[in-house]
């Protein structure tokens, strides 16, 4: 392939998958706890470099040049959301750092915990506590199900629960020590390595009752992350549109000379 367009394209692909990161933010700014995406990207070395055969012949040059870019593991914004009030029993927000637990598949075990900031939980089979978005069980301080009894259920600030005046429980808030760890599931839940299950820190931020935390998505800095993609998107076509003309122009003109 023409090095020319192999880098251009490389470059149209990155903006691509920028574009679409950045939608789906735009896609969610109504999303209860939803996290932003942040795209991220990296270079790519020459080829000889990236499959380590220093022996291939090659020109130094180019090399030089680099091989374009590539994209990396998208990142994710745990910067907190607003404040929506819903005066929901069990609509919870968490104000300062930390997740809610949730119970894992099968698959999970373990592997994976599951955390979120979507705090609107429901009564389910048996009263056991769930989070409405996944049905998953929301798990208390010691990562255990929560059952609730049926009464006027008050939660504290620092996640005891009370029923009838009667503290039964308490909710767990967590936090991984290594917040780099965290990636998406899907459907406002998030994972950590379960390796990082069994050295979670205890949240240090306050349940808020009746409330919920909005998404995190500013909606004007995102729609303009769209359109930048996309101009990028339309540049770096039409340099690969360029390229090729050129390359047309060679074939034919050198090949009628030859």
């Amino acid at each position: 392939m023409n090095y020319g367009i192999q880098i251009s394209s490389s470059g149209l692909l990155t903006a691509l998958y920028r574009q679409d990161v950045q939608a789906n933010n735009l896609a969610n700014m109504d999303s209860v706890g939803f996290k932003v995406d942040i795209p991220a990207l990296m270079q790519r070395p020459a080829a000889r470099q990236e499959d380590n055969l220093p022996f291939m012949p090659s020109d130094a040059m180019l090399e030089k040049l680099g091989a374009g870019v590539l994209a990396a593991p998208t990142k994710v914004d745990l910067a907190q959301g607003g404040t929506r009030i819903t005066n929901r029993d069990l609509d919870l927000m968490i104000e300062g750092d930390g997740f809610f637990q949730l119970q894992g598949g099968p698959r999970d075990t373990g592997r994976n915990a599951l955390l979120t900031r979507d705090g609107r939980f429901a009564r389910g089979v048996e009263g056991r506590l769930i989070h409405v978005n996944s049905g998953a069980p929301v798990l208390n301080r010691v990562q255990r199900p929560i059952n609730l009894p049926p009464g006027e259920l008050k939660i504290a600030a620092d996640g005891r629960i009370s029923v009838n005046g009667m503290e039964i429980d308490s909710i767990g808030i967590f936090n991984a020590r290594d917040q780099n760890s965290i990636t998406k599931r899907g459907g406002s839940v998030l994972q950590a390595p379960a390796a990082q299950t069994s050295r979670m820190n205890r949240g240090q931020g306050l349940v808020k009752q009746g409330q919920l935390e909005e998404s995190g998505v500013d909606e004007m800095k995102t729609l303009l992350r769209v359109q930048d993609a996309s101009r990028d998107v339309d540049a770096n076509m039409g340099i690969v549109q360029a390229q090729d003309r050129m390359l047309d122009r060679a074939i034919n003109t050198f090949g009628r000379m030859a």
